[in-house]
C-alpha cells in the first residue's frame, strides 16, 4: 500500500507515517523501481502496536519499545514494558495509601496524626521514599503543601507522620497532572480536617486514570504480541 493508504487506515497524516519510519518506530518501507514507498501488513501491525504502546506507556517509551524490537532486542523491549507496569502498581499502592489516610482523617484529627511511621524522617529519607529529589520537596514546601518542623539544634527539616501523608498525597496528585496551587488547596483541606470533597473527587479521577491506563496496557500487549507473531511468521 501507499503511504496515504497506511496513514488513512490509522487516522494520521502521511507525514506522521514518514516520521515514525524515520525514528525507527515502524520498519523501513520497501521501494518501487521509481523510488516510491511501499508498505505491507507488517507496517500496519507495527504502526498499530506503536500507537497502542504510546497510549499505554507514553510516546517516548512506546518509541523505545519499538526501537528495541526493531533491533532484535526483545528483552530490552520487555524491560521497558515491565517498568511501566511497575509504575502503575506503585501508583495504585500510593492511591490506596492516600485513601487510608482519608479514612483516618474522617475518624478525627488524632487518628489522622497516627498515619504512617511514628518516627520523623529527613528530607533525604522522604525523597527516597517517594522517588523524587529533595529539591522537589523544597518546592512543595514553598507552595505550602508541606510544613515540616525544624530540628532546634541543627535547623534540619524533620517530616512527621502527617507530613509524610501530605507528601504521599501531593505526589499522587502531581502524577495525576494537578498543579501545585490545586494540590496545596487539597492538602490544606486534609490538614485542617475542613472537608474532603475535593480530595475524594481527585482520588476518583485518578482512579479512573489508572483504570484507563491499565486497559491501554492490555490493548498494547495484544498489539505488540500480534506484531511479534507476524515478524516470526515472516522470518
Amino acid at each position: 500500500m501507499r503511504p496515504a493508504d497506511l496513514a488513512r487506515g490509522q487516522g494520521i497524516s502521511t507525514q506522521a507515517v514518514r516520521n515514525y519510519e524515520r525514528n525507527g518506530f515502524i520498519p523501513p518501507a520497501g521501494r518501487t523501481p521509481a523510488g516510491y514507498r511501499v508498505y505491507t501488513e507488517v507496517h500496519v501491525a507495527a504502526l498499530a502496536a506503536f500507537r497502542a504502546l504510546a497510549a499505554a506507556y507514553g510516546h517516548a517509551a512506546g518509541g523505545q519499545i519499538m526501537n528495541a524490537v526493531g533491533d532484535g532486542e526483545l528483552d530490552r523491549a520487555l524491560l521497558i514494558i515491565d517498568r511501566g507496569h511497575g509504575q502503575l502498581l506503585r501508583d495504585r499502592e500510593t492511591l490506596d495509601t492516600v485513601r487510608k489516610a482519608v479514612n483516618h482523617l474522617a475518624a478525627g484529627p488524632e487518628a489522622a496524626g497516627a498515619v504512617g511511621d511514628a518516627e520523623t524522617r529527613t528530607i533525604g529519607e522522604l525523597a527516597h521514599r517517594l522517588r523524587v529529589t529533595p529539591a522537589t520537596l523544597r518546592k512543595w514546601e514553598e507552595a505550602g503543601i508541606l510544613v515540616p518542623e525544624r530540628d532546634p539544634a541543627t535547623g534540619y527539616r524533620r517530616y512527621r507522620a502527617t507530613d509524610i501523608r501530605d507528601a504521599e498525597l501531593a505526589h499522587l496528585l502531581r502524577r495525576g497532572g494537578y498543579l501545585l496551587d490545586h494540590i496545596s488547596t487539597v492538602v490544606r483541606q486534609v490538614r485542617t480536617a475542613g472537608g474532603t470533597t475535593a480530595l475524594a473527587a481527585a482520588l476518583d479521577d485518578w482512579q479512573a486514570q489508572l483504570t484507563a491506563r491499565g486497559r491501554a496496557m492490555l490493548d498494547a500487549a495484544a498489539r505488540i504480541s500480534q506484531y511479534l507473531n507476524l515478524l516470526s511468521e515472516r522470518a
